[in-house]
């Protein structure tokens, strides 16, 4: 079981992405992975000091890639409204969670498993997506579109308000109906509420 190609981090989190889609979250072993890089189980543990610490790192990069990174090019762009940037940020968000709910349910389950787990983890990635919220609202506080206010403490309370549309505890309400529906009405508050 020898692999004569260097073995780095990422080649390891890709090993691990593919053979948990393959074979699930809860029968993925370590062993797995390494027999997928054709390596001993224990040159990854030079790596990852647990099966928990491995998936979590899966997790943590599939979150950055998946649904950070796409949401910050919408932060980034500089036409339109403050109002609309910020629909555009939370219905993406929306229906990326719901999409890899049904897509990739592979590493949406080990996600959802990990928001249990890995706390301080899961806390860091939330952060960064109130900031990218921030950003948008301290834009439309600028340009008087919205009241001024605090607009870290505004951000904190619009993800807080629309968690049922994209925290994975509510994946299973997600095919209601209704969903977009009751989203819009939560829109409509917050849109108010921010002019």
């Amino acid at each position: 079981m020898a692999n004569d190609l260097p073995l780095s981090k990422e080649n390891i989190l890709d090993a691990a992405e593919q053979v948990l889609r393959r074979y699930g979250p809860d029968k993925t072993s370590v062993v797995d992975v390494a027999k997928a890089l054709q390596v001993s189980h224990g040159t990854l543990y030079r790596h990852f000091a647990s099966k928990a610490s491995l998936r979590e790192a899966v997790t943590e990069r599939w979150l950055h890639r998946s649904i950070a990174e796409p949401l910050a090019a919408i932060v980034d762009q500089t036409e339109g409204s403050s109002a609309d940037r910020l629909y555009v940020w939370l219905t993406t968000l929306m229906h990326s969670k719901r999409g890899y709910a049904v897509d990739d349910s592979e590493m949406f389950a080990m996600y959802a498993a990990v928001t249990l787990d890995a706390v301080d983890m899961i806390a860091v990635h939330v952060e960064l997506l109130v900031q990218q919220i921030s950003q948008i609202v301290e834009q439309g506080m600028k340009t008087k579109e919205f009241k001024a206010g605090d607009s870290g403490e505004t951000a904190r309370a619009i993800f807080i308000a629309t968690s049922r549309f994209h925290h994975p505890a509510h994946a299973s309400e997600w095919s209601s109906e209704k969903v977009q529906e009751e989203f819009n009405l939560v829109w409509q508050l917050i849109k108010n509420g921010l002019a």
